[in-house]
């Protein structure tokens, strides 16, 4: 059996799958508001006192992986059988370390919880999170450093971007520069937690890594332009790099004893979200485009080799199974959406029945843009005259235009979130696209995929175990070629209205 793990922003999750008969053997998971209310957060994070500034306490997510373990096992899940663990780690999230996080790890006790044992390794008390946007002064300087923003594009596949790693290293080690002086090791969410399990630093993975600004694409190694630009002691601070599938060790005796794990389990690295999402949703291999239609709106797509976004709006990460994966981020998504269900004071019925009207040449699709948007960055603007039929138009004409970069479109979308049971939003991404879109069902993607890599360093077919454990509905909306003449128009209608929008 194999157990995957989630470190999202809300919660830390777990699931074992018996991956020879495709089962899926135990769930459970750990909500940081509802379950470790002493650390007061709102949907797993804390605001800061500087504007955009979002953190979470990574003490929290050590109480998690105590309170978790506990929980599956006074639910007699069946730990001892568990053969390899990886997990997932909310992007982009990092913690810092003083020297004695190395020494703590390796004497871990069962008698004490990991936060009694844990408490004095961190240099810095929060951690920055995927949420801050409070580094556009250090992303200015970082591109400065490095002669500009396209250098930042071809070489770690993103542009400098505020929520990443290398612009909040800069950030903490300028403003708190003794606490800098203490921090020997900067690790992800996702390696910090990787290496507790293992009782040991280990590496951060190619997935996750990616999503530093740091990491060169094709060397797969840090690139130290990129690491010089963000503090000249960055380079010192990060552990190895390596692929996803490499095993960092056995498990640490603390959680064998404790929990009743067998002292034999194998812990591979640990990867993003996104990465393991990819997974878990089983787009492994290029070909295939996938639309997360959640908070934000995300679509990603494996690809073979790395492909940037000249613009740098869209993003090239590190596949856990192998090659890369491209990204784009559309922040207002679902969060959009039910702000005009509730500025329109209707229901989610009456919101999907305004759908079933098809798109007038007359109507002029809505800027999406209830909030600061990052696809493309642009300002909010007012939405007093937009109508689900003009919104939904407008997210999926922005989200096609701003994925050209990834070149020709897929045979089929996949679509998999909370909007994803609208049959109506579903039917605008078919026409919009022209392209048939199929649903996927499950809401667990993260630490599913976290299983299925687990399953797959331990020696099982990944194309086998996506079959097994991924299986699309079998329903399909087909687009609907009557509209393709009315929605070239529209698109004309929404770029005009996004070009003025972007000169203001």
């Amino acid at each position: 059996m194999y157990l995957g793990l989630d470190c999202s922003t809300q919660s830390l999750s777990a699931i074992i799958i018996d991956a020879e008969n495709g089962e899926i053997i135990h769930e459970t998971s750990v909500n940081f508001e509802q379950d470790l209310s002493q650390y007061k957060t709102t949907h797993g994070f804390v605001r800061g006192t500087e504007p955009d500034e979002f953190f979470s306490d990574p003490l929290m997510w050590v109480d998690a992986l105590d309170l978790l373990f506990r929980r599956m096992q006074e639910q007699n899940a069946p730990l001892h059988r568990v053969k390899v663990i990886s997990g997932s780690g909310q992007q982009h999230a990092t913690v810092y370390l003083k020297d004695c996080f190395h020494s703590s790890l390796a004497t871990l006790t069962p008698n004490l919880s990991l936060r009694e044992q844990l408490i004095g390794c961190f240099s810095r008390p929060v951690s920055p999170i995927w949420l801050d946007g409070s580094t556009r002064r250090e992303c200015n300087e970082i591109i400065e450093a490095i002669g500009g923003n396209e250098v930042s594009i071809s070489t770690t596949g993103s542009a400098v971007t505020p929520r990443f790693s290398a612009a909040q290293i800069r950030k903490y080690s300028r403003q708190y520069s003794e606490r800098w002086d203490e921090t020997t090791t900067i690790h992800l969410a996702s390696s910090f937690l990787a290496s507790i399990l293992c009782g040991k630093s280990v590496a951060i993975d190619y997935g996750d890594g990616a999503g530093m600004n740091l990491m060169n694409l094709e060397t797969l190694s840090w690139d130290p332009t990129m690491a010089n630009a963000t503090h000249e002691g960055t380079l010192d601070r990060l552990p190895p790099l390596a692929a996803t599938t490499t095993i960092a060790g056995k498990i640490s005796s603390y959680f064998s004893s404790k929990y009743g794990f067998s002292p034999n389990t194998q812990c591979c690295l640990w990867s993003g979200d996104n990465p393991c999402s990819l997974v878990g949703m089983g787009v492994v291999r290029p070909g295939t485009w996938i639309i997360s239609l959640g908070t934000s709106f995300t679509l990603f797509s494996a690809l073979k080799e790395p492909h940037t976004d000249p613009q740098g709006y869209g993003h090239v990460f590190g596949n856990p199974i192998g090659g890369y994966m491209a990204l784009s981020c559309f922040k207002n998504g679902a969060l959009a959406c039910v702000a005009l269900k509730e500025h329109l004071g209707i229901s989610w019925e009456e919101f999907d029945q305004a759908l079933h009207k098809l798109p007038s040449e007359d109507e002029i699709p809505a800027l999406p843009f209830y909030e600061t948007e990052i696809t493309p960055p642009a300002r909010a603007v007012d939405q007093s005259s937009t109508t689900p039929r003009t919104l939904v138009d407008g997210q999926f004409l922005n989200m096609k235009h701003h994925s050209e970069w990834l070149g020709e479109l897929p045979e089929t979308i996949l679509v998999t979130g909370g909007v994803s049971r609208s049959n109506s939003v579903c039917q605008t991404i078919a026409n919009i696209f022209q392209r048939p879109v199929q649903r996927i069902s499950t809401s667990s993607s993260a630490s599913l995929g976290a299983a299925l890599i687990a399953a797959h360093t331990d020696g099982h077919d990944i194309d086998f175990l996506t079959e097994l454990f991924c299986d699309p509905s079998s329903k399909f909306c087909e687009p609907n070629p009557t509209v393709c003449e009315t929605y070239e128009k529209l698109t004309q209608k929404f770029l005009a209205s996004l070009s003025d929008h972007l000169k203001e």
